[in-house]
C-alpha cells in the first residue's frame, strides 16, 4: 500500500501494484476443493458400509428360514419370516425375557454402584488433601495394568467362602467399592478442570464437602458421569465370563449366557434363533448410546481422552 496526501491534508491509501511473485503464486481452484470433499465423503461412506455390513447381514440372517440362514454373503432370501424371533424368545424351559430382566437388574445396580463409589473417590483425589494421596492414586492407576484373569481364582475363592455363588452379589458388590480405576481416573481428570473458585465461593456460603460435591461437582460433571454410565452399561451387559463363573442356575442367567445356550457342542446349533436374539440384545445398547450420545462425546472431549 502507498500513501498520498490530498488537498485537505488527509492521507489516502492506494492499492499496491501486484508483483510478479504474486502472479506466479499458485491458487487452488474451487473445483479441486469440491472434488477433494466428494472423494473424502465417498471414502467415509465406503468405510461405514464395510463396518456396518456384518450387522446388516446378521439382521438379514435372523429373518431367513432355518435352512437358509447361511445363504452366502448376500442379503437376499426367498422369503423372510419372524419365526426365529418367536422360537428364540421361548426357547427351552425359560422365556428369554427372564435373561433380559436379569441383565437389566444387574446393569442397573452396577451403574448405580459405579457412579456412587467412583464419584466419591474421584472427588477425594481431585479436591481433598490427605497423606499419601499421590502414592495411593498411583497404586490405583497401577491396578489398570493388572490383567483381569490374574484375580479370577482369588475372587472366586473369596466369593465362595462368603456363600455368594449363584447370587448376583459377586457381579454387583465390587462396583459399589470403587474398584473401577479407569472410571475414577476419568472423573478425576474432569473434576480437576472445574475451577476451584467455585468451591471457595460455596465454602464462603457455608457449604461443606458434601454440599460442594452435591451442588457443584455433580451438576458440572454430568458429561463424565454419562460417559461412565455408558461404559459401565456396555461392559456389564456384554459380560459373559462373570456370570459364567458365578451363576450356574438357568433362572439366574443373563443375556450373554442365554445366547451361549444356543451353541450346542454336538453341532446342533440353531444359528437362526441365535442371530435373532443377538439383534434383540443389541437394541438396549444402541438405545442407551443414542440417549446419552451428547454426554458421551462431551465427556470424552473434555477429559483429555480424545
Amino acid at each position: 500500500m502507498t500513501a498520498t496526501t490530498d488537498r485537505q491534508g488527509s492521507t489516502l491509501e492506494q492499492p499496491r501494484p501486484s508483483s510478479p511473485v504474486d502472479k506466479l503464486a499458485p491458487r487452488r481452484p474451487v473445483t479441486s476443493k469440491v472434488g477433494l470433499a466428494v472423494v473424502r465423503h465417498i471414502l467415509i461412506i465406503c468405510a461405514l458400509a464395510v463396518l456396518l455390513y456384518p450387522l446388516v447381514w446378521m439382521v438379514a440372517a435372523s429373518l431367513r428360514p432355518g435352512d437358509q440362514t447361511f445363504n452366502g454373503l448376500g442379503l437376499g432370501s426367498e422369503r423372510y419370516t419372524l419365526e426365529n424371533y418367536a422360537n428364540g424368545w421361548s426357547v427351552g424351559t425359560l422365556n428369554f425375557s427372564t435373561y433380559f430382566v436379569n441383565s437389566v437388574a444387574i446393569s442397573a445396580l452396577s451403574i448405580a454402584g459405579t457412579l456412587f463409589s467412583c464419584t466419591l473417590t474421584a472427588y477425594a483425589f481431585a479436591r481433598l488433601r490427605f497423606p499419601l494421596k499421590r502414592l495411593l492414586f498411583a497404586l490405583l492407576l497401577g491396578t489398570m495394568l493388572l490383567p483381569q484373569h490374574v484375580t479370577l481364582v482369588p475372587k472366586y475363592v473369596l466369593f465362595n467362602n462368603l456363600s455368594w455363588i449363584n447370587t448376583y452379589l459377586p457381579l454387583v458388590v465390587p462396583h459399589w467399592l470403587g474398584t473401577e480405576a479407569f472410571y475414577i481416573f476419568l472423573m478425576v481428570q474432569f473434576i480437576r478442570n472445574i475451577p476451584k473458585s467455585l468451591d471457595e465461593s460455596a465454602r464462603i456460603d457455608g457449604a461443606g464437602h458434601f454440599g460442594i460435591f452435591w451442588r457443584i461437582i455433580i451438576p458440572l460433571a454430568l458429561p463424565a458421569i454419562g460417559t461412565t454410565a455408558m461404559f459401565t452399561f456396555i461392559a456389564t451387559w456384554n459380560d459373559l465370563l462373570g456370570p459364567l463363573l458365578y451363576l450356574t442356575q438357568p433362572d439366574l442367567w443373563t443375556v450373554p449366557l442365554g445366547l451361549n445356550s444356543f451353541l450346542d457342542q454336538t453341532g446342533q446349533s440353531t444359528y437362526g434363533t441365535l442371530f435373532a436374539m443377538s439383534v434383540l440384545s443389541l437394541a438396549p445398547i444402541v438405545g442407551f448410546f443414542i440417549a446419552s450420545q451428547r454426554l458421551l462425546v462431551e465427556g470424552i472431549a473434555t477429559t483429555g481422552l480424545k
